[in-house]
């Protein structure tokens, strides 16, 4: 037996979307195929979505192709699925491939070989498929000319009781061309229906697609019955697939159950129907009373539901009857009602009440004549007029007689409450009045005779007890009991403010004086003291004695509502004027020994926190210099230093402001973070203002300190000799002997000084000493014992962790003036913020702990004064554009081997590490494990000894070599492996191209003179490590940069790009990122972009996540 497949076969078993989809998946090399010769099958294996499928393939024994998939969609479709159609589609590839004579399956097994089909047979295949097509659509209403016959269709709508006097809906079908037959089986004939088949009803008449048609408007009534059973079946078999059986909804194959959600659509298509029928449960017959056609109310219009209340006849009191009730069918599942026979649309929560209603009139307890009559005694019409009437009338139309109408008395309620004080508690009286009637709402109501019936304001008279709805109220049926200062504060400050807004209050003397409102708003007085820079406080209220106002501050500070006076008023502490109070002794950290002179005094670097806290002027004085002080902070530019004349014509107009900014601070004894992006010349503004206070180093004898990395030391020197050559400068570097003896003898050339000798020596006292952050930990000692005039602090980010060797030694130094220099202030965390501020301005944040608590907006407004960061696209307009582009390149096959071995080991090793919850012990494992993979992205020799294979990234590095030097591009290339640049520096040796090298072994002195010749246009490539050549500098000879591995923290990256891109560079830059696609590279970017708005979240106002590389991290990039 042969298989004969071709595309019309699998399009007409799979449908064309799946067909589509599953050529994509064979396209992609998804599929493997092989025969299973035991029972003629093919089998398959198909990939998709990372995930595999089985797929298995045989002819039954009629001929036709049979298929199965392992996948859940294969059986809640009519079609085969995606996954069949990909086997299929290769199946069928596999066998056209060759134009060799079909082998028959039970032939030795090996290659099978089909013959393909003529184009006579594909074209006759695509004539069956649409000619089947168009028969599945012949209710479609879609040729010009149509020649069947058309047949009638009567749709019958059973509304059938479920109990509880609710309804569902059913439907049934008549078909006929003259006389209508019953469909018997109507979910049979559906899908014949659908599918251009024949259906009998009799031996004399039978449905044919080919002979007969249905109306435009039958077809969309049976299109949409069809689909309501299509969408049921694939219900159906999910829930079979699952182990749970769907239960029938109906009772007989005749008669199709409508579920709530297929309703709507199906409404709107059988009102355009032709023949439609609705039955509804008659009680006189037992049967069902018929009504034609299918209407709907328009939106608004109510039931034909009517009540009437008159006064009874019978007895005394009063009597309601209805009418209608009784012929209701109510369809909440589908949010109708039907009646007379017409469909209303009702809200759920009314249908509801239909039922109840309905249920509780017809209850079999009462008897049968008074079913449509209940009658309403005169104690119970109030009530029944309040609450019943209101909601008949949204039911449906009432009617009250003149007789009762008479009788109701509507009078707007008037409230009053009255308080008083008796032996130390607080009593209230209630009291609700309509018209000359005042009611006690805690005591029983009252009868009041049948004269009268009157009409209260119910809801208003909820809202106002609802107020007084508070266990701290004893409530009897005289009034309410308020005991203790508690719940008389609450009471009379929360509380009667809100009732005043519904009721009138009346209160004894003994009551208003029991809230202390005649005492004056409190004020503090702040004021700063130049000469010592301390903050001085005074506190104010007017009639209050000193002893009571600590007492009063201490509350405040211990946030308590209010504070007992000692002529026993209640002083409320929640106002305005007391938030305004405790907001700035929070900000400055005032407490109350402070205040009142009992403790030390708080230090003028504080008062930076009024900058962000809102301050009430009625409450909070500050003093005139204070005043000023906080406005020259807000607006560094108000005040007006003089640039040096050597300078002013060099300094872009950002780099003034920076530098008014600078010595602002400085004039102040502030500290700030110049935190300008990489490139922008944080230099240069530092030795402008170097160089305007050098008269002021020289008088005080204290020389200016730069600390920054080893590598930058001589640049910063060479810069100084560049824009201020007046300056003596000294860098103390050498041996451990060297450096003691330069330290000694500037202090001692100080010394001498300080006693009056001005010669020779005092000259060549140094104005500037430069040392490098490691030389500083070792000589910690020698540098803390004597002060500085300033110190500047490069590359600020050396010290981000607190708890290190360099940050201790930075702690150390004393100076007047102290700034920080860094383009990347938060890398990682935002305490690396604080790390820096507490060397350069330790006063500005609290304790580590107490700066982890404050919202991430309290430090972006705290520091913005005392932290300057410009970005290189808002100030540098002129600036070449910056192109960053990323490469990917996939493993070669032996890399990836080993790739592909080492992850898999790394994963079991790590996930049995972390599923262990000893994260921290193992991290740097697991870490270590993950740089061995990046290791292999670079080049597996970097560790696999023996490795004579090549890399991915390196043979593109090489391509993108030769196409800089085709192009006359002249690049850097970054790795922080160094071994892999001794990989990159064969190489290029081997290739004869010239090359400048720098790492951190690199002497600080010849660091510099390399960058100076390549910047000139020595030599055509510039090889770096990451962290050594990654900050400070120069390099705009470059109009390239490589990175050829990536790096967790996005900022470093960016430091090593901004060599080039920078001040001075003429030409655009391209940066180049060489990914490992399908790594933990890949992982690594995604990371970073999650890392790249840590800076804008504080300094720019961004919202990003902070994150360090946590567990979770380390599960993504391991994808465990």
């Amino acid at each position: 037996m042969g298989f004969h497949i071709n595309q019309a076969l699998i399009l007409q078993l799979c449908g064309p979307d799946y067909y589509a989809d599953g050529a994509v998946i064979e396209r992609d090399g998804q599929v493997a195929l092989r025969r299973q010769e035991s029972d003629e099958r093919f089998l398959a294996v198909v990939t998709s979505s990372k995930r595999n499928y089985e797929v298995s393939i045989w002819q039954d024994v009629d001929s036709s192709i049979q298929a199965e998939c392992s996948c859940l969609a294969f059986y809640t479709d009519d079609y085969y699925c995606k996954h069949t159609a990909a086997a299929l589609i290769h199946l069928s590839e596999s066998m056209t491939a060759s134009r060799q004579p079909a082998r028959r399956l039970n032939e030795p097994r090996g290659k099978v070989y089909l013959s393909s089909d003529s184009d006579h047979d594909v074209v006759e295949h695509l004539l069956g498929l649409f000619q089947e097509e168009r028969i599945s659509r012949t209710v479609a209403a879609g040729k010009l000319r149509d020649d069947r016959d058309q047949l009638t269709v009567e749709f019958g709508c059973r509304l059938m009781p479920i109990g509880n006097g609710k309804h569902r809906i059913g439907i049934e079908l008549k078909i006929g061309a003259g006389r209508l037959y019953v469909v018997q089986r109507i979910q049979e004939l559906l899908e014949r229906i659908r599918d251009g088949q024949s259906y009998p009803f009799t031996k004399l008449f039978a449905y044919n697609p080919q002979v007969h048609r249905f109306s435009s408007e039958d077809h969309a009534v049976l299109d949409k019955l069809i689909r309501m059973i299509e969408q049921e079946k694939q219900d159906e078999n999910a829930l079979a697939h699952a182990g749970t059986a769907l239960r029938r909804t109906t009772d007989s194959e005749r008669l199709l159950y409508i579920p709530p959600f297929a309703w709507n659509e199906l409404l709107s298509a059988l009102m355009r129907a032709a023949h439609v029928r609705i039955s509804m449960p008659s009680d006189r017959s037992g049967g069902y009373q018929d009504y034609p056609g299918l209407t709907l109310a328009p939106e608004q219009e109510k039931a034909p539901l009517r009540f009437h209340l008159d006064l009874a006849s019978e007895a005394e009191g009063y009597e309601l009857s209805a009418e209608g009730l009784g012929e209701l069918v109510v369809l909440d599942a589908y949010g109708m009602l039907f009646a007379e026979g017409i469909f209303y649309r009702v809200r759920h929560q009314q249908l509801v009440q239909l039922a109840k209603l309905n249920a509780i009139i017809y209850s079999d307890t009462r008897e049968s004549e008074k079913m449509n009559r209940i009658t309403i005694e005169h104690g119970q019409i109030e009530p029944f007029m309040q609450r019943v009437l209101p909601g008949l009338r949204k039911l449906g139309y009432v009617q009250v007689s003149d007789s009762i109408a008479n009788l109701i008395l509507y009078q707007p309620l008037q409230a009053r409450m009255y308080l008083d004080r008796l032996r130390g508690k607080l009593l209230a009286g209630l009291e609700f009045q309509y018209g000359d009637i005042v009611l006690n709402p805690l005591e029983p109501d009252k009868p009041r005779g049948a004269d009268r019936i009157l009409m209260r304001e119910q809801e208003k008279e909820r809202d106002i007890l609802s107020f007084m709805e508070d266990d701290r109220f004893g409530k009897t049926e005289g009034g309410y009991l308020i005991e203790g200062d508690d719940a008389e504060f609450h009471f009379l400050h929360e509380v009667v403010p809100l009732l005043e807004q519904h009721l009138a209050v009346y209160a004894t003397s003994a009551v208003r004086l029991r809230l202390a409102t005649d005492v004056p708003p409190p004020k503090l007085h702040i004021t700063w003291e130049e000469r010592t820079d301390w903050l001085h406080f005074r506190f104010q209220m007017d009639g209050i004695s000193e002893q009571e106002i600590k007492a009063i501050v201490r509350a405040v500070e211990e946030k308590k509502p209010y504070y007992k006076l000692a002529r026993g008023a209640l002083l409320p502490l929640n106002t305005g004027q007391f938030d305004a109070l405790l907001r700035v002794m929070n900000g400055v950290g005032l407490h109350h020994p402070t205040l009142f002179g009992e403790g030390t005094g708080i230090p003028i670097g504080r008062a930076m926190a009024l900058l962000d806290t809102p301050i009430e002027h009625a409450t909070i004085k500050l003093g005139r210099s204070l005043r000023e002080l906080l406005d020259d902070m807000r607006h560094p530019d108000q005040l007006d230093f003089p640039i040096p004349e050597k300078l002013e014509p060099l300094l872009r107009d950002y780099q003034r402001y920076g530098y008014q900014w600078m010595k602002t601070l400085a004039h102040y004894r502030f500290g700030g973070i110049l935190a300008d992006e990489m490139g922008l010349g944080k230099t240069v503004q530092s030795i402008a203002y170097l160089l305007s206070v050098a008269p002021a180093i020289r008088a005080s004898g204290q020389p200016a300190l730069i600390a920054a990395p080893a590598s930058l030391i001589y640049n910063w020197r060479n810069e100084l000799e560049r824009f201020a050559p007046e300056l003596h400068v000294i860098v103390a570097d050498g041996s451990k002997e060297e450096r003691s003896d330069a330290l000694d003898d500037i202090y001692t050339a100080k010394s001498a000084t300080s006693h009056g000798d001005h010669t020779d020596e005092s000259a060549a006292k140094p104005d500037i000493i430069i040392t490098s952050y490691p030389l500083l930990r070792r000589d910690v000692e020698q540098y803390a014992k004597h002060p500085f005039h300033t110190v500047i602090f490069d590359e600020a980010q050396a010290f981000k962790n607190d708890t290190t060797q360099t940050a201790s030694a930075v702690r150390a130094i004393k100076a007047t003036y102290r700034f920080a220099l860094t383009g990347t202030p938060i890398e990682n965390r935002l305490d690396e913020l604080w790390s820096i501020f507490r060397v350069v301005f330790p006063e500005l944040f609290p304790s580590k702990k107490a700066f982890g608590e404050l919202t991430r907006d309290v430090v972006a407004k705290r520091s913005k004064p005392f932290l300057l960061r410009r970005l290189k696209a808002d100030v540098l307009k002129e600036l070449p554009e910056k192109i960053e582009t990323r490469i990917s390149t996939e493993l070669l096959p032996e890399q990836k081997k080993l790739y592909t071995a080492y992850l898999a080991k790394l994963r079991q090793d790590s996930l049995k590490h972390l599923d262990s919850g000893d994260y921290g012990r193992n991290r740097i494992r697991i870490l270590a494990g993950i740089t061995r993979l990046r290791q292999l992205c670079c080049h597996p020799a970097l560790f696999v000894e023996g490795y004579n294979g090549s890399s991915a990234k390196f043979e593109q590095l090489m391509e993108l070599v030769e196409e800089c030097r085709n192009s006359g591009k002249r690049a850097l290339i970054f790795s922080q492996f160094t071994e892999m640049l001794d990989i990159i520096k064969r190489e290029l040796g081997y290739r004869g191209v010239s090359f400048f090298y720098l790492d951190g072994s690199t002497p600080a002195k010849e660091r510099v003179d390399l960058c100076s010749r390549f910047n000139e246009g020595e030599r055509e490539l510039f090889l770096l490590s990451l962290k050594a050549g990654g900050t400070g500098l120069n390099l705009t000879g470059a109009d390239t940069v490589i990175l050829y591995d990536l790096w967790w923290n996005p900022a470093v990256e960016q430091q090593a790009a901004d060599r080039a891109h920078r001040i001075g560079q003429k030409n655009v830059v391209q940066i180049i990122r060489l990914v490992a696609e399908g790594t933990v590279e890949d992982k690594m970017v995604e990371l970073q972009l999650r890392k790249k708005g840590l800076i804008d979240d504080v300094l720019e106002a961004g919202n990003e996540s902070i994150s360090s590389l946590t567990e979770q991290d380390l599960r993504e990039i391991l994808s465990l």
